[in-house]
């Protein structure tokens, strides 16, 4: 396995999944005061979100 691979943090995944609860929360409250900014945290929840499951899945394969 390659070097790099070894050296993933493993909170990384931990946090980008706060960064994608608090992007979902800031869209709620923008949609909410009816501003249209939600849809920009929608997305930004949603690459957090795919950021949080790859590195989730690349340090359970390193791990294994």
């Amino acid at each position: 396995m390659p070097a790099a691979t070894r050296r993933i943090p493993k909170g990384l995944a931990l946090y980008a999944t706060v960064i994608c609860v608090l992007a979902v929360v800031a869209a709620v409250v923008s949609f909410a005061n009816g501003s249209w900014l939600g849809i920009v945290w929608v997305l930004l929840a949603g690459l957090t979100s795919n950021m949080a499951w790859y590195y989730h899945r690349r340090t359970a394969r390193v791990a294994e």
